[in-house]
């Protein structure tokens, strides 16, 4: 039962300080591998921005050291909070709901030892957080924004070859979060329409936020100094991967394409670089040399670069390195590393899967393909090395078509969606009921 204090203070239009849970995976950890990846990123921008805009930030997260400080400070304005819940390590994400008891109790603490009211709103990232989202809601009487970033029956509907589908008990608590979120916030509109559709969720909860980019830093640049910086020849063709190594991101069929290329043309193994960057995530832990013995298999295993996570300077460097960056995964909720790449004018061969069709313009930044036949992707490839001027052209509609996605924009859209959100409850009739703490 909410606060006293809680029910009686001031209806107001902003918050001044959100609770934002990303409980499975910190806003510190390097993405690329493990659990990090897209949602970390979007997490440490949007705490960032919120923080610009007066909108303190504190970040709960579950620790996974025992010389972890209690808080970390990202930046002004934005507090990271370690939880801890379970054993001091690494857990699988399977393994996370054992936890969730534990989870919700170190964020209700962190709440108890201040004044009431000291969290405005409490903005959840991926169903596990929306757990304890849920329950911090109800206690503390204020609104749960809720962002899924990637759905279980949207998963199962597309799964890649060896996957594994998402269990029946993640299905059943991300229903329980559409449930009882005030809002969900949707990275694009085929996002928003599977919450509706899959999930049975009020299309007046559901708004659409896209995600953004650090056009400052993800930026063209000079390209034949960052391959120089890189090891990369000047006159090379060089295709990026940037993402986990798992199943759902497919780094297979980059490899499958490359090798098909070859097949086509064998004088362009001379010039042909493949990079793969980043680590093993999910299944891909379990055969992090599997990407290596495909390589060898397919007799690429010269042109391949196998690359560990590299922080985002380094990454858009490897954008600006890049002839083309290829995004193949079976679907994701929008596809940051498409946007970083398009921002460094980059094009993109992408999936037509998902947010990719969001994030891709296809035939203005980058080109879509229909599938995960390799064939079909190295098609698309070969008609980009085959006509340079075309190439050059994508790469001046991908800068224009990312500077639509910064985060100051995102930031800007949802403070919008806190104000609604909080005037709605606001307005809500208000009972003068006194709760324990």
């Amino acid at each position: 039962m909410p606060h006293e204090a809680t029910l009686l203070r001031p209806r107001r239009s902003r918050p001044r300080r959100v609770a934002m849970l990303s409980v499975h995976t910190s806003p510190l950890d390097q993405p690329g591998t493990g659990d990090a990846g897209g949602m970390n990123v979007y997490v440490v921008e949007l705490a960032r921005r919120l923080a610009m805009l007066d909108i303190e930030v504190e970040v709960f997260t579950r620790s996974t050291g025992s010389d972890q400080p209690p808080v970390v400070e990202l930046a002004p304005g934005v507090l990271v909070r370690h939880v801890t819940a379970g054993p001091y390590e690494e857990l699988p994400k399977q393994d996370l709901p054992a936890q969730l008891c534990a989870l919700t109790s170190g964020v209700l603490r962190a709440e108890a030892a201040r004044a009431p009211g000291y969290y405005d709103l409490v903005h959840s990232h991926y169903w596990l957080s929306g757990q304890v989202g849920w329950l911090a809601k109800e206690r503390w009487g204020v609104p749960l924004v809720h962002a899924m970033h990637t759905m279980a029956k949207v998963k199962n509907a597309s799964l890649a070859r060896g996957d594994s589908p998402e269990p029946a008990l993640r299905v059943i608590g991300e229903t329980q979060v559409v449930e009882q979120a005030d809002r969900l916030v949707a990275n694009t509109e085929d996002e928003a329409a599977a919450l509706v559709d899959l999930y049975g969720a009020d299309p007046d909860k559901v708004v659409v936020v896209h995600p953004g980019v650090d056009l400052d830093l993800f930026a063209p640049g000079d390209r034949a100094a960052a391959r120089a910086s890189l090891g990369i020849p000047l006159d090379a063709h060089l295709l990026l991967f940037a993402g986990r190594i798992q199943p759902l991101k497919a780094p297979d069929i980059v490899l499958k394409a490359a090798a098909a290329l070859v097949r086509g043309t064998p004088a362009l193994a001379e010039r042909l670089v493949v990079a793969i960057v980043g680590g093993p995530s999910g299944i891909g832990s379990t055969n992090p040399t599997g990407l290596r013995r495909l390589a060898a298999r397919l007799g690429i295993e010269p042109l391949v670069r196998f690359v560990p996570p590299v922080p985002q300077v380094e990454l858009a460097q490897w954008y600006r390195a890049a002839t083309v960056t290829v995004v193949p995964s079976y679907n994701e909720s929008f596809g940051l590393v498409a946007i970083e790449s398009q921002a460094c004018g980059t094009p993109v061969v992408a999936a037509a899967a998902g947010g990719l069709s969001t994030a891709v313009q296809h035939g203005s930044s980058g080109l879509l393909v229909a599938g995960h036949d390799p064939e079909d992707y190295a098609a698309a490839i070969d008609s980009l090395l085959d006509a340079p001027r075309y190439l050059r052209a994508l790469g001046v509609g991908a800068r224009r078509h990312a500077e639509r996605f910064g985060w100051s924009v995102t930031a800007a859209r949802t403070v919008d969606v806190y104000a609604d959100v909080l005037v709605e409850r606001s307005s809500a009739p208000r009972h003068l009921a006194v709760a324990g703490r």
